[in-house]
């Protein structure tokens, strides 16, 4: 028997209290939790609400009656729609603040630490910014055309987007032009995504297709390609499978000038989405780390070198460790690249594989930096103290993890936490990157 769909309550006004960790406004009617898409703290506005939960309930801004002083007016005409931003209606320095004070919920309520220092926020161009990015592509019948962009707001549907403006402006000038040539295309409704990778020069756009493009689709991306300057690459399969269409070939590098090095990359390797912000956070991790001639480092998930080649130029020695083999391999291209013969890599799985065989945990490192995934670095903690690492720099892309492993940190394994601040990676979304420095 089907469940009858609740019935949702009128339209209300209401004050609105706090900023949650998402970008959504927060209030209590009756006791009860209500999270309000669009709302900012200190507001009165008129709500709709989209859903009634046990716990608590969702609702949209149908009305601003008192603004926030921090309010501004949206750059992107679809947002609210898109989901790829929340926070364009707050002022860029409040939207530093409400990183900050996220950053500092989290170490005050799950790591119990308080940094004796804050850093000062690392903030670059907030617009046209991604140079890395996922987007979506689907033909919409009831549109009667194709869409590409990203998902709106809390559903799967893809967004009517007509531009983006926190992509590079290449790719984010042009969402409409891409759709129209996969309109074109006889494998249309079997391209469901396309990935672009940038650097410092050229723009490579990843087709992922889902059945093989005949000889007329090639030539019409061929000609995308060369008619707004993109090099067009296919994925049929994983990502050992992402090939260039003929004459399409690429090499994909930034450099970091304070540091001498120029990092190459394939496609698909990770790599930071905002390059200048990038950049700056490898200066201040290497300032915090204060790398000398006879330090030996250890640099923990190192990817592609971003932070372990800048090191290599200021130490005696850095060791690199990462869990996937591809990147080990380019990482130590790009040494061989830049001159470096100070610096070694090693694959290994930093949250499954720890042993005291792997060459790299029987030798002594002044300081270490880490930069974890989103699950954070609590399985190689222990490490540290044993490998005689004194100070640590550590780069994080979610708060909550890094909060729990300060913790570790400080209350189990005897470090300060010295040092603390966000970085804005992504302006305009609730994402919140921070770096902080240990010491014993």
């Amino acid at each position: 028997m089907s469940r009858k769909p609740k019935t949702l309550p009128a339209p209300i006004e209401a004050e609105i209290q706090t900023l949650t960790h998402e970008g959504r406004g927060l209030t209590r009617i009756d006791g009860k939790t209500l999270f309000v898409d669009g709302a900012l703290p200190g507001e009165r506005v008129r709500l709709r609400y989209t859903r009634v939960q046990r716990r608590f309930d969702e609702a949209e801004v149908e009305e601003v009656i008192t603004a926030s002083p921090d309010r501004i007016e949206p750059k992107c005409a679809h947002f609210g729609v898109c989901g790829g931003c929340t926070l364009q209606h707050l002022n860029p320095e409040a939207q530093i603040r409400v990183k900050h004070d996220s950053l500092a919920d989290v170490f005050e309520r799950i790591g119990k630490v308080t940094p004796e220092r804050r850093l000062d926020p690392l903030t670059a161009e907030s617009w046209g910014y991604r140079r890395k990015a996922r987007l979506g592509v689907r033909h919409v019948v009831k549109k009667g055309r194709t869409l590409v962009g990203f998902r709106e707001r809390r559903n799967s549907f893809l967004a009517d987007l007509r531009r983006c403006e926190v992509l590079h402006p290449q790719v984010g000038g042009r969402l409409e032009t891409l759709a129209a040539t996969i309109e074109t295309l006889s494998i249309r409704d079997h391209v469901p995504q396309i990935e672009m990778a940038m650097g410092d020069g050229p723009c490579v756009l990843v087709f992922r297709v889902m059945q093989t493009p005949t000889p007329e689709d090639e030539a019409r991306l061929l000609e995308l390609g060369r008619r707004e300057g993109f090099h067009i690459y296919l994925q049929d399969g994983g990502i050992d499978s992402i090939r260039p269409l003929p004459g399409q070939e690429v090499a994909l590098s930034y450099s970091l000038p304070n540091h001498g090095v120029e990092i190459g990359f394939l496609p698909s390797d990770f790599t930071q989405v905002n390059l200048e912000l990038n950049r700056r956070m490898v200066d201040q991790a290497l300032d915090l780390l204060g790398p000398d001639p006879d330090d030996a480092v250890l640099d923990l998930f190192c990817g592609l070198g971003n932070f372990t080649l800048p090191l290599a130029r200021r130490s005696a020695e850095v060791v690199g460790v990462e869990g996937d083999a591809g990147l080990v391999e380019r990482a130590r291209a790009n040494a061989a690249h830049n001159g470096l013969d100070n610096v070694r890599f090693h694959v290994a799985d930093l949250q499954t594989e720890l042993s005291t065989e792997a060459p790299w945990t029987r030798q002594r490192f002044t300081k270490a930096l880490i930069d974890p995934p989103r699950s954070g670095a609590l399985e190689v903690l222990d490490w540290l103290p044993r490998l005689g690492v004194e100070r640590l720099v550590y780069v994080s892309c979610y708060p909550t993890t890094l909060a729990r492993d300060a913790d570790r940190l400080v209350n189990e394994l005897g470090y300060r936490l010295r040092a603390a601040g966000v970085m804005d990676m992504f302006p305009h979304t609730s994402h919140v990157e921070s770096m902080a420095l240990f010491e014993r």
